[in-house]
């Protein structure tokens, strides 16, 4: 159930939606997230949607904050992206020792961070931590964190990856704070062009306290938010993508809205069959993908509350729902594309924008189709490590 703090998050969010949007192009321009939007986002607490109360927050619930997080990319695509990024600092945070948290988030809860997952960076361990060496790309929103990570190989005293679990090379997430990271603008890219996702550079002595494991480390702050974290990030990766494909159908109607005739068509768009028959396609798909994330979303919070045994049970389903809703919201997005006309091949058109954006985070590892060989695997009883 929505609590009043999460109810007033997602009204504010929707009111402040038609000024993300109507700014979208120059937030592509820009490539990053204007400092009034930055603030005007931090006002209405999207920062601090996941924050412990504790330490200041709101902490919603994981359903409030997945349609907070689609309200936001269908309004654009790239904020949807960042904000999904800041938002879900603490739930890294927490992967933190206890008194690093608190010492993170003691000046109030609107911190923010980023990084990179790939682990692109080694990590020599030495008296008290670890001496960081690394390049890292796709680091979203680095320009505008007090925090930054970088994924790392551990190298053992032989200069020799240290085995971790199965066999594979041990990693550990390093946080630095931004002043000490090296930013190297390289965000050419396709679509999320606002996201600021530039590559990072780190060499420091890093904390040992300031180091965690991404992927098997278990979390020092009680509560739902805090369990298996990585599960949740998957989740809200896929209300990117859901609020983008429900973009991309509300600016078809617009253009339909419009009088927009296609070269040689006897009628209108809003006046034709075939067009009315791809809208409701179209429509049926991204109402399709929010329902079945929203869906997954409920169940898997449930299992939170539970225990972390019953929520890391439901990682095989997780993972195949953020495939699935993302291939689906793809194809969503593509058919409102050809729908569109000649129109949406312009620059500055929002629906050529939705269609580089949605097809730029398909590219991300956590969408790939082989996990959904992960949820076949698990229903035949059958271990397997994920397969692209």
């Amino acid at each position: 159930m929505t609590s009043d703090a999460g109810a007033k998050l997602l009204h504010a969010v929707r009111e402040l939606a038609p000024t993300l949007t109507a700014r979208s192009a120059e937030i592509e321009k820009t490539g990053r997230l204007p400092e009034d939007l930055v603030t005007a986002l931090r006002d209405v607490g999207c920062y601090r949607m996941f924050v412990p109360r504790s330490h200041g927050g709101l902490e919603v619930d994981l359903v409030t904050g997945l349609e907070a997080l689609a309200e936001l990319a269908r309004a654009d695509g790239s904020t949807g992206w960042t904000m999904m990024i800041a938002s879900e600092s603490p739930q890294l945070f927490s992967l933190l020792p206890r008194a690093e948290f608190d010492a993170i988030y003691a000046k109030g809860p609107d911190v923010t961070g980023g990084g990179a997952f790939n682990a692109q960076g080694v990590a020599v361990q030495v008296d008290g931590g670890y001496r960081v060496t690394g390049h890292w790309t796709f680091a979203t929103n680095c320009q505008q964190s007090d925090w930054l990570f970088g994924n790392c190989v551990v190298l053992g005293p032989d200069g020799q990856p240290r085995p971790g679990p199965g066999g594979l090379p041990e990693t550990r997430a390093m946080v630095v704070p931004a002043s000490e990271v090296r930013i190297e603008e390289h965000w050419d890219v396709l679509g999320m062009r606002g996201t600021g996702s530039h590559d990072i550079h780190i060499d420091t002595f890093v904390p040992q306290h300031r180091t965690f494991d991404i992927f098997t480390g278990m979390p020092a702050v009680p509560g739902p938010c805090f369990t298996v974290p990585v599960l949740h990030y998957a989740l809200h990766i896929g209300a990117v993508a859901a609020g983008i494909a429900q973009g991309a159908v509300d600016d078809l109607l617009v253009l339909a809205r419009s009088g927009k005739r296609r070269l040689y068509a006897r009628t209108t768009l809003i006046d034709s069959p075939v067009f009315r028959n791809r809208l409701g396609r179209a429509e049926t798909g991204a109402r399709a993908a929010h329902d079945t994330l929203r869906r997954m979303g409920e169940v898997f919070w449930a299992a939170c509350l539970d225990s972390p045994g019953a929520a890391f049970a439901l990682a095989p389903q997780v993972s195949a729902t953020l495939a699935w809703v993302a291939e689906t919201a793809a194809e969503v997005v593509t058919a409102c594309y050809h729908a569109g006309g000649g129109t949406t091949v312009r620059d500055g058109t929002s629906l050529q924008r939705r269609f580089r954006d949605i097809h730029t985070l398909t590219q991300h590892a956590a969408v790939a189709e082989g996990w959904f060989t992960q949820e076949g695997s698990a229903l035949l009883g059958i271990p397997v490590l994920f397969e692209a």
